[in-house]
């Protein structure tokens, strides 16, 4: 089973799958090569699918540089992003894995096939391809690896064994679905974000054992709480940073940052006048400020993708300072919870754009937050399964179709609205008693399905919907 630390990662934007999963393939190819790293005199990487037509928009191309330079998304400082790729560029040299230096010229070595959507010969089907191939001083391929990035940041290497790799730390209350996730919890007296920080403790617990000492069971959940509450602060600051921030996006569409001047005018609105409805004006900011980050290539958590990643830090902000119940334990059951539904569609659908359109990134993170919104506030196990279902059927069929191929328009605003719809699916479900007509099950089911039928252009192709009817200005 998938990890609440996978599901939530620290990483930089503007894309999980399209910056993240290939900067991390690119890393990892490098790493990989071992002794062989002193014969390679040049890598070529081969993109296909939506890497390569969403690629320029997404910064896939700068992506793949710094993970062949040997950064990971999860540490690399934002700051030595462009000064690296600048290096590269202008003297047409890259120091592999951080180390020797060999030739790299983009024209030649980093190459968009945007009329292929999977790299030949590749065993699995994805539409996020990419295929690095390392070779020597005669141009012999000394090591060829296919990866494909599957959403947030997840990448799979082809050829290794069908379906995911198990999990090497048993976990008590495995679930692999909202069903068995329920049953569980109820066969045990669990709330379901008990038997989540069961599962993370013993998964923590297997870590330890590899260690010289044994730690004890309220240190483990000690050290989970704290690694939860590490997530939370990132989010929180990359919210303050979007709400600081001024100017225009990096790509082209000269979208500018809104979140700083509609904050400061609700503010001057509230001394003036109560608002009712200011709450959902604050979900918004929140949203808007996390994704303008997201868009200029900031630190942002994964949640579970980049391109959803203002959800639930606005969601989770909203309850934070908008609610009377509000704890950080609060916080810790929020992110517990949002966690165990966000594994459901792993592991059960889809995460990645590029597969089954934004219901797989804003719709998930939508129904994740609901979830966790309903579990802060103390709803009933029945009622955080309600209100991410609730969440994800009004988000059924949403379409990827980025303008520019840029994480921004409508990528920004969505955030905010998947944001809303979230907070409303949990208040519908905790005014709500007895059973009700669809399960979690059934709709996540119905959003994969759905998105295999949705036509390829409107899965983050840049090729239909906006972003083909709206000029790019």
């Amino acid at each position: 089973m998938t990890s609440l630390f996978e599901i939530f990662k620290i990483g930089v934007g503007p894309s999980s799958s399209h910056t993240m999963g290939p900067m991390r393939a690119a890393c990892r190819f490098v790493r990989e090569l071992g002794a062989a790293t002193e014969r390679v005199r040049r890598v070529r990487v081969d993109l296909y699918g939506s890497l390569a037509l969403t690629g320029i928009g997404h910064a896939v191309d700068r992506a793949v540089l710094l993970g062949l330079s040997g950064f990971e998304p999860s540490t690399v400082e934002p700051g030595r992003m462009a000064p690296t790729v600048e290096r590269i560029r202008e003297g047409g040299k890259l120091k592999l894995g951080g180390g020797r230096e060999i030739d790299f010229r983009e024209d030649e070595d980093l190459l968009f096939h945007r009329d292929q959507r999977t790299p030949p010969g590749a065993k699995m089907d994805h539409p996020n391809g990419i295929r690095l191939s390392a070779m020597d001083s005669c141009g012999n391929v000394i090591e060829q690896r296919t990866y494909f990035s599957v959403g947030g940041g997840f990448i799979a290497v082809d050829g290794e064994s069908a379906g995911r790799k198990k999990s090497a730390a048993q976990v008590p209350y495995p679930f692999q679905s909202a069903a068995e996730l329920l049953e569980r919890a109820g066969a045990n007296g669990l709330r379901i974000d008990e038997l989540m920080l069961a599962n993370e403790v013993a998964r923590a617990r297997r870590l330890e054992e590899h260690g010289d000492h044994v730690v004890g069971e309220d240190a483990l959940k000690a050290e989970v709480r704290a690694g939860i509450i590490k997530l939370w602060h990132a989010m929180q600051e990359c919210v303050q940073r979007g709400l600081a921030a001024e100017g225009i996006l990096p790509g082209g569409l000269k979208v500018r940052r809104r979140a700083r001047s509609l904050a400061e005018k609700l503010r001057a609105r509230e001394k003036t006048a109560p608002d009712p409805l200011a709450a959902l004006d604050w979900l918004t900011i929140f949203a808007m400020a996390v994704n303008e980050e997201n868009a200029a290539g900031g630190r942002v958590v994964t949640a579970p993708t980049n391109g959803a990643a203002g959800v639930i830090p606005s969601v989770a902000s909203y309850y934070a300072r908008m609610t009377p119940e509000a704890r950080e334990e609060g916080i810790v059951k929020f992110l517990l919870v949002a966690a165990a539904i966000g594994i459901l569609y792993k592991e059960n659908a889809s995460i990645s754009g590029a597969e089954v359109g934004c219901q797989g990134e804003v719709g998930v993170a939508c129904s994740m937050a609901a979830a966790g919104l309903t579990a802060a506030l103390g709803g009933t196990n029945g009622q955080i399964e309600h209100a991410a279902e609730i969440a994800m059927e009004h988000n059924l069929g949403m379409t990827c179709d980025p303008i520019g191929g840029l994480v921004q328009i409508p990528c920004i605003e969505r955030n905010a609205m998947g944001a809303v719809k979230a907070v409303n699916a949990s208040r519908i479900a905790m005014n709500e008693e007895g059973a009700h007509k669809v399960s979690l099950d059934q709709v996540i089911r119905t959003m994969y399905v759905t998105g295999l039928d949705m036509q390829s252009r409107y899965k983050e192709t840049s090729l239909g919907g906006l972003a083909l009817n709206v000029i790019e200005c």
